[in-house]
């Protein structure tokens, strides 16, 4: 097989910043996908929905001409949400969910949850009027390992609102361990996971291959090899309960090579082709379509994308660099061969 036609993707986790930045990056996912759901831990965070509003045309403003792609706004959720928000995002047309950050567990989390009963009203009125809850499934204490900060959020957090709101749909953003898998599978169809291109094609070895690699450092930061194969196992099952949800999160190359180094993989130059390349190393081709394109859609309750787009196996390596505001971001894969390319004379 030497190409591919899918029903145009959709990615159901991505962060594109604002100002500069927004209109430096935006284009790269509006030539590949027809939707995207928009992280809202901007600074200040996106709370309210008169605020998502104003995001999303900032976002529409930025989109290359003649450009169709359509974003789907969040807001951020916080220990003083009013359940009346729901209501207004519901009514908005344009709030696809509501996001949950634990306090400090990734960029611009500071204003998270801090504590989960403080959630429960808004939960509540989800569940009632059947918006989406988006999680960021780690917790932030000292105390646990980073590597098993997604299983304890599982068990202390995630188990708890799945059960007190059996009706309420939700989706682990960015599920990266076989725990995560097994909780997700062991649940109604109300429960759902995203799956990042980083965590389908590496495992935590890649963030020490000769040094220090703060490109590939993300949170949740990359498992072990058997978590890898996991997720893997789950894209490629079939299974509707698993799509596609890049969590590209641009920071400057300064950023990110600093003595604190930024949480963010930068994968939007390539999304849909390093997901290809994760599906055609497994073998599972065939069922790239249903991840990228229909199992997301159907779960936010959305019709399918009715456009196209075509992938050619034809080697090719995205810029070592690309300009970012008036700096400039190094992308995941930067300078390195993806096997699959984009067929479109437009591609960045």
């Amino acid at each position: 097989m030497n190409r591919i036609t899918l029903t145009r993707p959709d990615d159901w986790h991505l962060h594109l910043r604002d100002g500069d930045i927004l209109r430096s990056i935006v284009g790269f996912t509006a030539a590949r996908f027809g939707r995207a759901v928009i992280m809202p831990n901007l600074k200040p965070p996106v709370t309210t929905t008169s605020l998502a509003v104003e995001y999303r045309k900032r976002v529409v403003a930025a989109l290359p001409a003649g450009c169709s792609f359509e974003p789907l706004m969040t807001l951020y959720l916080t220990d003083n949400t009013p359940a009346a928000e729901v209501d207004r995002a519901v009514a908005s047309g344009v709030v696809c969910g509501i996001k949950y950050y634990p306090a400090g567990a990734t960029t611009n989390a500071d204003c998270g949850v801090t504590t989960l009963e403080r959630t429960f009203a808004v939960l509540e009125r989800m569940e009632e009027l059947g918006l989406v809850l988006q999680v960021h499934g780690e917790v932030t204490d000292d105390g646990v390992d980073v590597f098993d900060r997604e299983r304890v959020f599982i068990e202390r957090h995630l188990s708890r609102i799945v059960a007190r709101y059996p009706a309420l749909r939700v989706v682990l953003e960015h599920v990266t361990t076989r725990e995560g898998v097994q909780f997700v599978d062991s649940q109604p169809g109300t429960v759902a996971a995203t799956i990042t291109p980083q965590h389908l094609l590496l495992n935590r070895n890649a963030l020490f291959v000769g040094g220090i690699r703060p490109h590939h450092y993300c949170l949740p930061v990359l498992k072990r090899e058997g978590d890898r194969l996991a997720l893997l196992e789950a894209a490629t099952s079939g299974s509707q309960k698993y799509f596609l949800g890049t969590d590209s999160a641009p920071h400057a190359r300064g950023d990110k090579e600093s003595a604190c180094g930024c949480a963010g993989v930068f994968s939007a130059p390539a999304a849909i082709e390093l997901y290809a390349e994760a599906f055609d190393q497994a073998g599972a081709l065939d069922r790239l379509q249903a991840f990228a394109s229909h199992h997301g859609a159907d779960f936010y309750r959305l019709a399918r994308n009715s456009g196209s787009i075509s992938l050619v196996r034809d080697p090719w390596r995205p810029a070592a660099s690309y300009p970012f505001g008036d700096r400039d971001i190094v992308p995941f894969f930067a300078a390195e061969a993806i096997g699959w390319r984009l067929d479109n004379p437009g591609n960045p």
